[in-house]
């Protein structure tokens, strides 16, 4: 393994831990990110002339942890702190681990303070842990860059002013703090399924393989939350479908093309258990379970002309009223158009123009439901825009080949 290949690796699967070692110690988010990005940079810089260290983990957490010394000595307003940094050594107890065990997902419940509002510590969290760039995260949340940024300085400084502690999160605090961490580990997991940005592979199969590492622990600690079980079904039902959702010559392949033969039938099996066990106990489903009932449809018919589409409406019917956010009702309408025709949808769809002028799916699912309209030149303007809008690579080769195929 070269020393570039060692330092991406590391930066793969030390991060969160680095990161949580260091704001433990110091209490400061901003010195614990910091201060770990400076030791991987000087990873970067070391590692090819001096080879790569026989525990990398270890020396990023040594490094790391001099930087942030440095960094408290130069700052004389952290005199206390200066103080207390001078007696750390390497050897010093660790603290107990708490009711997590797993070092990144307990940096990304300790970042889930419910004192934050909910978007903040979702954006916070994925900026820190997740893996996730600025721009990723902004498109996740369909905001421009910039706004995004201030998004996550501002709850970067509630954290100081109000003097969040940045501690390990008890078993007690888990059930108030996981809603926050789910939708972390959702976005994640979509930015895997679907990367958005036009530079990476269009499905990262390392984001939705941790995602649902950090899920089913997720599942072990709250083996009776509802939307947990919803989570990890959803989860398994999408990221089965995986293996036929890109063509050999890099184009996406939508659900109404794929080959169904390549789905994975034990992942499918797992996540239909889940939705079924979900069901028996007749709570009230929640969001994500009701997303995973949606896909349990799905991957339940052989052929998408087996697929229940009213079944799929009802279900949405239910979500938009727990989340009546643009995104679901555009959803909705994909649906609705296999029910009661691409008229009706097309008029739902253009309710949500304003809401969804800058999101490359709406644009796509309008451009479709146009060309099964007959209404050539008008889809082909409506692809256009989806084009310009897509960052997955796959997605816009294949947006490409639908708008070549229409005349007008």
């Amino acid at each position: 393994m070269s020393a570039a290949d060692a330092v991406a690796r590391a930066h793969r699967d030390e991060w969160a831990r680095v990161v949580a070692s260091l704001a433990k110690r110091f209490g400061d988010l901003d010195l614990a990110e910091e201060s770990a990005a400076e030791a991987f940079a000087t990873a970067v810089e070391r590692w090819p002339a001096d080879g790569v260290p026989p525990n990398p983990g270890a020396w990023l957490t040594m490094t790391a942890n001099r930087k942030a010394i440095d960094r408290i000595r130069r700052e004389n307003k952290r005199d206390d702190k200066h103080r207390e940094a001078l007696v750390l050594s390497d050897d010093e107890p660790h603290e107990p681990l708490g009711a997590i065990d797993d070092d990144r997902l307990r940096l990304i419940f300790t970042c889930c303070h419910p004192a934050l509002a909910m978007e903040s510590r979702v954006a916070l969290t994925l900026r820190l842990v997740g893996g996730l760039t600025m721009p990723e995260i902004a498109r996740a949340f369909l905001v421009q860059e910039s706004a995004m940024g201030q998004r996550i300085t501002r709850a970067k400084a509630k954290i100081k002013a109000a003097g969040i502690p940045f501690r390990v999160p008890s078993a007690e605090d888990l059930p108030e703090r996981v809603s926050g961490v789910l939708a972390v580990l959702f976005l994640v997991f979509n930015e895997g399924y679907l990367a958005s940005g036009p530079d990476t592979d269009p499905v990262r199969d390392d984001l939705t393989a941790e995602a649902i590492r950090l899920t089913r622990l997720i599942r072990a600690l709250l083996p009776e939350d509802g939307e947990v079980a919803g989570m990890l079904a959803l989860m398994l039902l999408i990221e089965a479908r995986r293996p036929a959702r890109v063509s050999a010559s890099g184009e996406l392949v939508t659900l109404d093309e794929q080959d169904r033969g390549a789905w994975n039938e034990s992942l499918i099996a797992e996540g239909h258990r889940l939705v079924r066990e979900r069901l028996a106990t007749g709570a009230a489903p929640g969001r994500y379970q009701l997303l995973a009932a949606i896909n349990a449809v799905h991957t339940s018919a052989r052929d998408i002309r087996d697929t229940d589409w009213s079944q799929v409406v009802a279900l949405y019917d239910q979500l938009v009223r727990l989340d009546p956010s643009p995104v679901v009702a555009l959803n909705r309408a994909i649906a609705v158009a296999e029910v009661d025709g691409p008229d009706l949808a097309l008029t739902q769809v253009d309710r949500l123009a304003d809401a969804l002028a800058e999101y490359h799916a709406f644009h796509a699912t309008r451009a479709d439901l146009l060309r099964r309209l007959g209404r050539s030149a008008e889809a082909r303007e409506e692809y256009g825009r989806a084009i310009e809008l897509a960052g997955n690579t796959a997605e816009a080769a294949h947006l490409a080949r639908r708008r070549d195929q229409l005349r007008g």
